[in-house]
């Protein structure tokens, strides 16, 4: 089975699943979703929050496909720009941390490590931008229907840690330092070694 994982944009919105493209759960306060939900704007409100973090802070989402088939997908921004955010017990997020808000994998392929897949996407694109690290509302519920909150056992076994314990919904958080201090030590050596080439040789640019 070949697997990819691309960011979320306008053009690949669609291929969230149903219920997914129009839960404005975390990008709406909750009387806005209410009114939003009561109307039926929500597919066209979801498509604006994400229109907007696009162009305001960048790529906000990652789409998974199994053989050229959108099997899941997560989605994560400034918690500034997560309305919802604000109402859990144990909020804020960290300031020097992103909020994973969604992270959803499609029953049918379910199993597979896409959901790890997703965490390490999200995780190489937010090392990249110079994130120190990402946080989550956990649903601790182990038999709830989450579909608006991740599973606070999945996020552990991924490799977050719980910074704010709650009976419901802890907050979790997975470090990026690591990352980040393995990609500045990679570059430090290039430097190291291109320092030692002569000077009637061209240097070639390290990549950014």
């Amino acid at each position: 089975m070949s697997r990819r994982v691309i960011g979320v944009t306008l053009d690949n919105l669609d291929h969230l699943p149903r219920r997914c493209r129009g839960c404005v759960f975390w990008e709406l306060a909750p009387h806005l979703r209410e009114q939003a939900e009561e109307f039926g704007q929500t597919e066209l409100e979801k498509e604006a929050w994400v229109s907007s973090v696009l162009l305001e802070w960048g790529s906000c989402g990652r789409v998974v496909y199994a053989d050229g088939v959108p099997a899941g997908y997560a989605l994560y921004a400034p918690p500034a720009a997560v309305p919802r955010s604000a109402a859990f017990p144990t909020a804020p997020v960290s300031p020097d941390a992103v909020l994973l808000t969604a992270l959803h994998v499609l029953p049918e392929f379910a199993g597979g490590g896409l959901g790890r897949m997703l965490v390490q996407a999200v995780a190489k694109d937010l090392t990249r931008r110079g994130v120190k690290a990402i946080e989550a509302f956990g649903d601790a519920r182990a038999d709830a229907d989450s579909t608006c909150v991740i599973p606070a056992d999945f996020l552990l076994r991924v490799g977050f840690k719980t910074v704010r314990p709650h009976p419901r919904w802890p907050r979790l958080r997975l470090e990026l330092r690591t990352a980040l201090s393995w990609k500045e030590d990679v570059e430090a050596a290039l430097e190291r070694l291109l320092g030692t080439v002569t000077i009637g040789q061209v240097t070639p640019a390290i990549p950014r």
